[in-house]
């Protein structure tokens, strides 16, 4: 009777593992919403990763705000933003978030004539040009930066986000650091109070004002730079050097990060140190639930993101983004299996499912 009892359960097990294989193997569609900042990135991770498994990535790329606020509304699998939440926030609303990716936010104008890394401009003015209190390309402030280049006497439009943006908020966290007159005015924050300008919708919005308005100044993530062959300027970093925005200056400033030493992740990698840092340089962070009410889901979600991490880095070079140190990686992973959990309390994420 015991032996048959055994079998019976033993079968029972089997048949529930089954059934829980055949439900993980039904997920073909992960869906997510946030920040345009990693959009190129997380589109060429797409492809490949469908191409690779047959699951399809949905990804909306409307703004970090809008990511968060999707997640919270359960809407989607995972949100992402570039402005990482607080950890009390998280903590209130039963998240985790981890950084996935790394990149630059970078100035570019539209001045005929003039080439990517011809203009050069410091903290401070880039600051009051935003602050509308330097009106023209050819002021003394700027002139003085640049004696061996002819600037236009034209108008200088802002051209900022619309939308609640992580880019806005990496940007404004150093302006905040740089200019006291931004900090107490404007401040830093995903959505803020422009004192001057036009603003466009997502990266892609701001790239295309910028590229139509002759005179114009905006802010977008590199990888928009590069694909829409936009004119950018050289910044003045931490250590006084004028650079030019690129994957090893943003790896330079990603060097020292302490991502071990941040609650839930929370660093913000703006005017860091070094010789060659770009001082915009940011990371895009992941957000999903601990308790993930469709594990199956969650835990596709997660595969996505840890193949992204183990195959996507050659891909994430070719656009200038910056992934993530191995050591790091593992961190997210331990992350994953030590705080993410079905209703019933099992792990979602094992170091089985780990890509190699």
């Amino acid at each position: 009777m015991l032996k048959r009892i055994t079998s019976i359960a033993a079968m029972a097990v089997f048949t529930v593992g089954m059934l829980t294989s055949a439900h993980a193997a039904e997920v073909t569609e992960i869906n997510g919403a946030g920040a345009t900042f990693p959009y190129p990135i997380y589109a060429k991770w797409a492809a490949a990763y469908q191409k690779a498994t047959g699951v399809k990535l949905n990804y909306q790329s409307i703004g970090s705000g809008g990511g968060i606020k999707q997640i919270k509304a359960k809407t989607v699998d995972f949100g992402a933003s570039d402005a990482p939440m607080k950890p009390e926030e998280l903590d209130k609303y039963g998240m985790i978030q981890w950084p996935q990716i790394m990149g630059g936010v970078v100035p570019v104008v539209n001045l005929p004539g003039i080439a990517s890394g011809e203009i050069r401009l410091d903290g401070a003015t880039l600051a009051d040009i935003f602050l509308g209190k330097i009106k023209k390309w050819n002021d003394k402030r700027i002139a003085a930066l640049n004696p061996m280049v002819k600037l236009p006497h034209k108008k200088i439009t802002v051209v900022h986000r619309s939308d609640g943006s992580g880019t806005t908020f990496i940007f404004t966290n150093y302006l905040a650091k740089i200019s006291p007159a931004w900090a107490k005015d404007v401040g830093n924050a995903k959505a803020v109070s422009w004192p001057t300008g036009v603003g466009g919708k997502g990266n892609e919005g701001v790239a295309s004002y910028v590229k139509r308005i002759k005179g114009s100044i905006g802010y977008v993530e590199y990888a928009y730079a590069l694909q829409n062959k936009m004119t950018y300027t050289l910044l003045q970093n931490k250590s006084g050097k004028y650079v030019a925005p690129t994957s090893a200056h943003f790896q330079a400033a990603a060097a020292g990060a302490e991502w071990g030493a941040a609650k839930h992740y929370y660093l913000i990698l703006t005017d860091q140190p070094g010789a060659t840092a770009w001082p915009i340089t940011g990371a895009s962070f992941i957000i999903v639930y601990k308790q993930a009410e469709q594990p199956a889901q969650t835990a596709a979600v997660l595969k996505f993101f840890d193949w992204a991490f183990h195959h996507g880095q050659k891909m994430a070079d070719e656009l200038d983004y910056v992934p993530m140190p191995e050591k790091v990686v593992k961190m997210v992973e331990a992350t994953w299996s030590k705080e993410i959990h079905a209703t019933d309390g099992a792990p979602v994420w094992t170091d089985a499912m780990i890509q190699k």
